[in-house]
């Protein structure tokens, strides 16, 4: 899996509506920015992966001039937990994007979106959460599928990505991410909001596709 490079980092929000509203613009520009929890109560907006510190700089002086952010931040490689996974092994970085899809359990769904308004569809979750993570996962859960290695269901470990078919025409089309014990994370449908649901049950396991791994 590609890992991110650098990526700006921007705003400190009490509100989450202010922080999907900026990524919304952002993404209005052709950024694909992202909004994420912080810390208790605190929601901050990340976009971009440039190849040196230097491009990122430029963007964001860039936005600043122009009144779109205020103070930024810049994310480098080295900032990601998937930077220590040499160091710490892949349990780290699994228990880190299992506390990372946690974050964002309790927010609302609406397919196609990725902001408060709109929610998160379940691969924009997916994505969000690796790449703050930095993993560069594609966006659509095809694109997921396609990329991951293949793991069988017994094998399956926290992160990793767990795929169904669930519109009837034989293709992918939803994503979750495994949390251990037979539960996963994900986004599930429109007025609903992301939480856990049971690997195991006859609704998802009727409809389940496969898993996949992006690192080991």
């Amino acid at each position: 899996m590609p890992r991110m490079g650098f990526a700006i980092q921007a705003g400190a929000f009490s509100n989450v509506e202010n922080a999907s509203r900026l990524s919304e613009f952002l993404r209005g520009q052709g950024l694909d920015a992202y909004y994420f929890v912080f810390g208790a109560g605190l929601y901050k907006v990340r976009f971009g992966n440039y190849s040196t510190e230097a491009d990122a700089r430029k963007k964001a002086e860039d936005l600043k001039s122009s009144g779109v952010i205020d103070e930024y931040y810049i994310i480098k490689p080295t900032d990601y937990a998937a930077a220590r996974l040499k160091d710490y092994g892949s349990d780290y970085l699994r228990k880190e994007i299992l506390r990372t899809a946690r974050s964002f359990i309790g927010l609302p769904y609406l397919w196609g979106g990725s902001s408060f308004d709109e929610g998160f569809d379940c691969s924009g979750l997916t994505m969000t959460v690796y790449r703050l993570n930095g993993l560069n996962l594609p966006r659509s859960s095809v694109e997921q599928y396609e990329c991951g290695v293949s793991i069988e269901k017994n094998q399956l470990r926290i992160g990793d990505l767990v795929f169904f078919k669930i519109e009837g025409r034989g293709k992918i089309s939803h994503v979750g991410i495994y949390a251990g014990g037979q539960k996963f994370i994900h986004a599930p449908g429109r007025g609903k909001k992301i939480c856990t649901e049971i690997l195991s049950s006859r609704y998802f396991s009727k409809r389940y596709a496969g898993a996949r791994r992006y690192f080991s």
